[in-house]
This record gives C-alpha cells, structure tokens and sequence, in this order.
C-alpha cells in the first residue's frame, strides 16, 4: 500500500499532542502527591483528633448508602419496563432517567427549603394541626440518611440506564430453559437475570458513588461531614494547602477503591448477546392491582427525583419573576456559564479526537496508555482536580509573567488564573472521558477498510479525515459536544475554587444564594441549569433503548 506524502510526520505530530493531552490529566495528580510532600503536622494532630474519623466514617456510609439505593431504585426499574407492559410504561421510559439532569447540589437545596420549619410542606401541614406539631412531622433533611436518600433519588438513573440496556438485549435462551425447568418470575430474575446484567450493574453503581464522592454542594449543605467538604475546610478555612493535599490522596484512595469494586463485580463475567432475540422476552402484561403497583414503583422516584424539584424551581422563579423581576446579575453570570463550558468543550473535543486518532492511526501500548490516563480524568473528584491544578496554573502564570518581564514588557498578571482559563482546564481533565469514549466507539464502527482504500488512492491523513472520518464521526461530536458542555454547566466543586475573583456562573451563584439562607432567590438559575440538561438525558435514554 502506498504511503501518503508526509503521513509519517502528521502521526507522530498527533502522538506528541496524545502524550502531551495524557500529561495534562496527570498534571494536577502529581502536584497534588508534590504539595503532599510538604509537612503539616499541626494541621494532622487536628485532622486526627476531630475531623478524619468522622470524614471517612461519614464518607464510606454515604456511598454505601447511595450504592445501595441507585442499585435497588435503578435495577427494579430497569427490570419493570424491559419485562412487563403496565400503564403509563411508555411514558415512564422517558421520565425515569431525568433526574440526572438535576445537580445533586440543587436537589438539596429544593429539598431543604420544602422541608424547613416554615417552608411549604410545614405550612400546608399547619393548615390541619398546630404549627409546633407540625414540626414534629417534618423530616430531617440535614442528616446523613437525609444524604443517601437525597442522592439517590437523582444518581440512581446511572445504574437504570446500564441495567435497561443490558435487559432488553439478554437473549432468551437461558430464560426459557429456567422457565421450563418450573422456575418462576423472581427466581429467573434472582438466578439468570441478575447475574447476566451484573458488569452493568457494577458499572452504573460505580458512576453513582463517584459522583457521590465528588458532591460538595449537596453534603456540606446538609450537614455531612466527607473527605470532600473536609479537603474544602483544611484548604480555605484552616489555610493549609499541605494538609488538603494530603487529605485530597486519601480521598483518591476512595475513588481507586471504588475503580476496584468496579472492576472486581465485572470479574470472569461474560454476557453473550443474540442477535436474533435482543429482548429479555415477550413482556408480560400487567393487569388491575399489579399494573398499578408497577406503575407507582417506576413514577416514584423521577417524581421525587426531578418532577418535585423542577415543579418547585418552576413556581419559584414565575413568582420571583412577576414579583420583582428579573436580576440582571443572572445574565451575567449566564454568559459566563456559556463561555467558559464553550472554551472547553471545543478543547475537550479537540483533545478527545487527538487521543483517539493517535491509537487508531499507530496501535501501540504508548498510545494505549495515552488514552487510558486521557479518560482517567473523571475520576478525580472536582475539589481534588482544583487542589492539584493550583501550583501548575500558578507556575504557567508565573512564567508568562517573566517572559514579558525579559524582553521589557509589564507584566500580564495571573493570565490563566484572572481569565478563567483555569476553570476551562479544570473541565477539559475532569471531562475528556466523554468525547474520548464517544468518539472511539464511533470509530469503532468505521471499518479500517476505508481508510486502507482513502490511502491507496493518495489521500494524506488529513483528507482521510476531513473527507470520510469526522462525516461518519458526526453523531458521536455532538453527541460528545452536548453532555460535556451540559456537565460542564452543572459542575460546582472545581468552578467555585478556580473561578476568577468577582466572577460568578450559574452554579456558584446558586451557591452564595444557598449559603447566605435565600435559595429562592436563585430559582431561575437553577431552573436553566435543569432545563439545559433535559435534552442531553433524552438523548442518553436512545442508547439504552432497542426499538420497541
């Protein structure tokens, strides 16, 4: 086969920039063991004393928890719509994965402001009794079962997703046996179902519990204490950068943990698809009583996972509106939002194509190894990724600076720092995984023989490309383009700690209004975030949907 003119020298341009993308994402983890290296002892015999039995104590039970629930919440769910007709399933199927598209920050927020004394579940229950009694009835949101169940009401679509996808595309074979051996519904579900769907499974509960690891917003507000809020309290409260590094390594401990737990539920599991039968099997129709019950088990948890909370976001921001208008601030703060989440969902997509042309176009273990660190990013807790992105911005900053100082020019300032250019590199790290792994699967599904016959024919890398790939490649960028850009939205842990000075977005500012006891007044705010994120969800549920 004839080699294009200069291809040799474009791959090994795209392999430095993989390489380079992969140091990137390991940048803020090596600062982080480097800033760790530094002594903190008085900061320890504290942390010792009063903070880190509780943190992990706190931690491990909140991701028990949550695990526990999304896996129960998420996997029932799944099995009721893959296996049975009942009213309102149609419906369902579409309504079940939304609450992803509240940030588990807001849903605490919601939550709490309905369940406080005065808010609008005690009024309505004074309606009946006296206020004083009332009180009594109210739950206590600021807890740490408050938390797990908080949480799981909007994470438990990561495991729905997995499960529903896995369900509908089991073939029958081993189900029909059992059945013909006299086993009934649930003992197929316990023994053939279960653990067919069990790499799924262990796949959506892990994505649960890391974002249960990265919260802050939620866990501080109700009053659970996490690595995560104590990495943000030794940071900016007892000002020790050491102290939150070290702190920040145990918490990776906990996220390697959670990779582990992952990857040991998905050990020695092989799950054969057939093509011929991709459903489960025929489902079965539920009449009367069990319809019913069905029903009310699949509305249950969007209705408190995202109806409660956007109905609620909904009349906040119509009353604040009419009332007094809308804050200008908050047109600002949407610019910044949509600028910042751009920048860096067109680097993201930039850097995600790089790393996966440089494997497809030289299949080596570097390159492997450059993909593997590129999507290792989302697992790194934003808080921690702001810890250990400090020094290099600093150091980037600082050189720039010198370099305009040699050659008699003033210096620029803290460029990345005061621009936000810190934030956008933040959200590149934490979310390359997703363009990186939409876009190798769909270069996955374009047969090498095009570009065997592209190159034949003359055509350089580039043209290759331009002309055939990225065509093909079309849906998996925007589909890449709208969850990045949505999670970058959302993001609060990173964007709080690396925006710059007197710059807010969306979701810092709904932050301050919660911290200073007036959420209410950030309603609109939170409501756009939620409604931003509602078609990417729609989106995400087509994947997990064979046709019907």
């Amino acid at each position: 086969m004839r080699t294009a003119p200069g291809a040799s020298d474009i791959e090994l341009v795209v392999l430095f920039l993989a390489l380079l993308t992969a140091l990137l994402v390991a940048a803020p983890v090596i600062s982080l063991m480097l800033i760790a290296l530094q002594p903190a002892p008085e900061v320890w015999s504290h942390l010792i004393a009063y903070v880190l039995p509780r943190a992990v104590s706190d931690t491990a039970l909140l991701i028990a928890g949550v695990g526990t629930l999304t896996l129960l919440i998420g996997t029932s769910t799944a099995w009721l719509v893959s296996s049975h007709d009942f009213p309102g399933r149609t419906a369902l199927i579409w309504l079940l994965p939304l609450p992803l598209s509240v940030p588990t920050y807001l849903s605490a927020y919601v939550y709490v402001d309905l369940f406080e004394p005065l808010g609008l579940v005690h009024r309505t229950l004074s309606l009946m009794m006296p206020a004083a009694q009332a009180v009594q009835w109210l739950p206590q949101m600021r807890s740490l079962p408050g938390a797990m169940l908080l949480l799981a009401a909007v994470l438990y679509p990561y495991v729905y997703l997995s499960a529903r996808a896995v369900f509908q595309a089991q073939g029958t074979d081993a189900i029909e046996a059992a059945r013909t051996l006299g086993a009934g519904r649930f003992t197929i579900l316990r023994r053939v179902v279960l653990p067919m769907a069990r790499p799924a499974l262990a796949v959506g509960v892990a994505l649960a519990a890391l974002e249960t690891l990265n919260d802050i917003g939620a866990s501080e507000y109700l009053g659970v204490r996490t690595l995560t809020v104590s990495v943000f309290n030794t940071w900016l409260n007892r000002g020790s950068l050491a102290g939150a590094a070290q702190l920040s390594l145990v918490l990776l401990g906990f996220a390697a943990l959670l990779i582990a737990i992952e990857r040991f539920g998905r050990r020695s599991a092989s799950v054969e698809l057939s093509a011929e039968s991709p459903r489960l099997r025929s489902r079965t129709r539920l009449h009367g009583l069990k319809g019913g019950l069905a029903t009310a088990a699949c509305l249950l948890p969007p209705l408190f996972g995202f109806v409660l909370p956007a109905t609620y976001l909904l009349g906040e921001s119509l009353r604040r509106s009419l009332s007094i208008g809308i804050d200008p601030a908050l047109w600002r703060d949407a610019l910044h939002t949509v600028t910042l989440a751009a920048l860096a969902t067109l680097i993201a997509l930039g850097l995600g194509l790089i790393v996966v042309l440089a494997t497809r176009w030289r299949e080596a273990r570097t390159t492997r190894a450059a993909m593997a660190v590129a999507q290792l990013g989302y697992t790194l807790p934003g808080l921690v990724l702001a810890l250990g992105l400090l020094t290099p911005v600093l150091v980037i900053d600082g050189t720039v600076a010198n370099i305009f100082r040699s050659f008699g020019y003033p210096s620029p300032g803290l460029i990345l720092m005061s621009t936000g250019g810190a934030v956008v590199a933040a959200y590149v790290i934490r979310f390359l995984a997703v363009p990186t792994g939409l876009l190798k699967a769909g270069f996955d599904r374009i047969p090498r023989d095009y570009d065997d016959s592209a190159r034949a024919a003359g055509a350089g890398r580039l043209t290759t490309l331009w002309k055939i790939d990225l065509p093909l490649l079309r849906p998996a960028l925007v589909g890449a383009a709208i969850l990045v850009f949505v999670d970058c939205l959302k993001e609060l842990p990173a964007t709080l700690l690396l925006r710059p000075l007197n710059v807010e977005t969306l979701s810092t500012s709904i932050y301050q209004y919660a911290s200073r006891g007036s959420f209410e007044d950030g309603a609109l705010a939170a409501l756009i975030i939620v409604a931003a994120s509602i078609p990417p969800v729609i989106w995400l549920t087509r994947f997990s949907d064979l046709p019907e």
